[in-house]
């Protein structure tokens, strides 16, 4: 039986579409209190050293100014968890950026005027900013991000690749990435009576609170983090930012609330990015195509100021059969901001590697790409020998083949032609895990017959108000106008963060869970609601901390078409076409949005989106949306979004999977090898920008790997 519109598994419009066309949806930085002043971060101009003089008073007689904080009068901090948030604490510089003073003002044009004016006096040290595969300071870590071993090993690869009949030794490398969302990380704070509000821009006010807490030595209820609406995070948000930080120092030492906003060109620095890899992939096969060593060893860089290592090679862990594998992330600590997580970080760089030595397998083999995944499908997880709980990439596979109209396509590279245009087609393939972490949520019934779901869940754009609104709706079996919902409120019942695409599966649970036990009491009562209503709460700490079954993944596959100008080098996707295998859907029109944006960041990462670390400065050159280039309307021409619903019994009552990073996995790859078939040269190093392809269009030869 079909439900009305709006229930869980159809279409429904956004809850706050309206309110943000109209404006009325407000950010962090969109709400002003009485007599707020306004910040501005000071970030340092070496790239490493100490401060060695601060000219405060001369900026402190300058119209508006309020305060100037530095090392030498903030408050002392707590020891915070994250070493990024140890703000003006000493005089120490450990990379370019690292704020060094914040200026307080009436008004932001004073506060900017006052910062620029600023002069402070360094002495600098000499720095290293430079990633090679040779860096005599790489050691090999513990672990990875998530908490994944370092280093795995299963059979005997060395053994297994030299007598495989087919062998593929490639290398690649991506530059450094940054999250660059549309609302930069913005923070408004406001003491009083003893506690703290702020109004962050996070994709988690929860861990907002709790380090705020640690940092200003409050209890966790002296403090209140809010982030109503966030325009975008990335990854970027997940974590505490010194903006949220910084403008709680100035709210307290000025007695007034404080607005800070990060200008754009600062956040490169100080948000976190994602950090260059460098790959050496390693691939035997029988000659059937049939696997049977796999290598993938990743080199990274983290900052002084903390490690964080991304998790590159783990994809290669459970994609393929891999009777012999070797997985290794090797990390180099250098002068260099912190890098942090970035829009599936591990799977992302990871997958392009995988999914390039694939095509280059395929080429080897002399097999047709996907026929060649086709043979590779496991039966079990590779890595940890747990069944799948469903595993659809084969048929994501064959579906976009038939959609995309693959069987026509003419295998040999370099072939097709439109004028000055040469023509190419490519596909990979894309994983990213089920993740869902414990979650309270409360639901109540008023006696006006209205709903209320309570969860300190975040929309950071991404439609989750209304999908939570939607299982609530369903449970309840009510209509979806009479469900009210709050979310974004660190005074709300705990939740886990929106990352890893981990939000509707881990939040949607504890909706589902507290409005089953609500509509079990709603049936139990008889007669009148009290006044107060019914309510009930519910957490998922039982059921999510059972010991997994079964290896849970969403899975995928992109198809794309690209041109290559042999005149000027550029490459433009012609049309692109995804099929995704992400259990339930259950919104279609605000998934089909997810992964079209995510097919679309893929192709940013795969043709514009780069870094260049200046070695002589210790910064990113490109550190604004002037020179970090991001697809536009005409970049997109053609871009479908196609899914195969899956009923998999083994995740939450939804039945549902992640679907905000599953499009970005395999998109850049697709794109690289489309590339490839198109000219019949294999560019190794992105992003695939003009100035490269028409080098190599020029030279005609073939890449070899970079930087070993």
């Amino acid at each position: 039986m079909t439900r009305a519109p709006g229930v869980l598994g159809n279409d429904a419009v956004r809850l706050e579409a309206r309110d943000k066309v109209a404006g009325h949806a407000r950010y962090a930085v969109e709400h002003t209190p009485s007599g707020c002043a306004y910040a501005w971060p000071v970030p340092a101009a070496i790239a490493r050293g100490r401060v060695r003089a601060i000219g405060t008073a001369e900026v402190l007689d300058l119209p508006g100014v309020l305060a100037v904080l530095t090392h030498e009068n903030a408050e002392r901090l707590g020891t915070p968890d994250d070493r990024t948030l140890a703000l003006l604490q000493d005089d120490r510089v450990p990379h370019r950026g690292w704020y060094v003073a914040v200026v307080v003002a009436d008004t932001l044009e004073n506060a900017r005027a006052a910062a620029a004016a600023l002069r402070v006096d360094y002495e600098s040290e000499e720095h290293d900013v430079r990633l090679t595969t040779g860096h005599p300071g790489i050691y090999t870590p513990e672990q990875a991000n998530g908490g994944f071993p370092a280093v795995r090993e299963r059979g005997d690869f060395d053994s297994a690749f030299a007598a495989a009949d087919v062998r593929v030794d490639v290398e690649y490398a991506l530059t450094a990435l940054h999250n660059h969302p549309m609302e930069p990380h913005a923070a408004t704070a406001h003491w009083y009576d003893g506690r703290l509000t702020v109004r962050d821009s996070s994709q988690g006010t929860g861990a907002v609170r709790d380090a705020l807490a640690q940092l200003f030595g409050l209890d966790r209820k002296q403090v209140t983090a809010i982030s109503e609406h966030v325009g975008g995070g990335f990854g970027s948000k997940g974590t505490p930012r010194p903006s949220v930080v910084l403008a709680a120092m100035a709210a307290r030492h000025t007695g007034r609330p404080v607005k800070l906003s990060v200008p754009r060109r600062q956040l490169p620095a100080v948000v976190g990015h994602r950090a260059p890899t460098l790959h050496h992939i390693r691939l035997g096969a029988d000659a059937q195509g049939r696997i049977t060593a796999l290598a993938h060893e990743v080199v990274t860089h983290t900052s002084r100021v903390k490690e964080f290592v991304e998790q590159a090679a783990v994809p290669a862990r459970v994609m393929y059969i891999s009777p012999s594998s070797r997985t290794v992330h090797r990390v180099a600590p250098l002068d260099v901001p912190s890098p942090s997580w970035m829009r599936a970080p591990g799977e992302a760089p990871g997958m392009y590697a995988l999914e390039s030595a694939m095509d280059e397998l395929a080429v080897a083999t002399g097999l047709d790409p996907v026929e060649l995944r086709l043979r590779n499908e496991p039966e079990t997880e590779p890595d940890s020998g747990l069944p799948f709980s469903s595993r659809n990439l084969a048929e994501c596979l064959r579906r976009g083949a038939g959609l995309f109209d693959w069987q026509r396509r003419d295998p040999r590279p370099g072939v097709s032609r439109d004028g000055d245009l040469l023509l190419g087609t490519g596909v990979a393939a894309s994983t990213y895990p089920v993740l869902i972490v414990p979650s309270t949520a409360s639901a109540h019934a008023g006696r006006d017959g209205r709903y209320r779901i309570r969860i300190n869940a975040t929309d950071i754009g991404t439609g989750a108000r209304t999908v939570l609104t939607q299982i609530a709706a369903h449970v309840l079996d009510v209509p979806l106008e009479s469900v009210d919902i709050e979310i974004g409120n660190s005074d709300l019942p705990a939740a886990s963060l929106a990352g890893g695409s981990c939000g509707t599966s881990s939040w949607g649970w504890a909706v589902h869970k507290a409005s089953t036990l609500l509509a079990g009491r709603l049936a139990d009562h008889r007669g009148e609601l009290p006044p107060e209503g019914l309510t009930a709460t519910a957490d998922t700490k039982e059921e999510t901390g059972r010991e997994q079954t079964h290896a849970r993944h969403a899975f995928g596959a992109v198809f794309t078409e690209v041109q290559v100008d042999t005149v000027t080098g550029e490459v433009k996707v012609r049309r692109m076409l995804g099929v995704f295998a992400a259990g339930r859907i259950l919104n279609p029109r605000t998934a089909r949005s997810q992964f079209i944006g995510g097919m679309t960041m893929g192709i940013g990462m795969a043709l514009m989106e780069g870094s260049t670390m200046d070695e002589r400065f210790g910064d990113f050159a490109e550190c604004d949306l002037a020179s970090y280039h991001v697809p536009v309307c005409a970049d997109v021409t053609s871009i479908e979004a196609h899914w195969v619903e899956e009923d998999d019994r083994h995740l939450s009552p939804m039945g549902s999977k992640g679907i905000g990073e599953i499009g970005i996995v395999g998109t850049a790859a697709a794109v690289g090898n489309a590339v490839h078939h198109a000219t019949g040269l294999r560019l190794r190093e992105l992003p695939l920008t003009p100035d490269k392809v028409l080098e190599r269009l020029e030279d005609g030869a073939a890449v070899s790997g970079p930087g070993r």
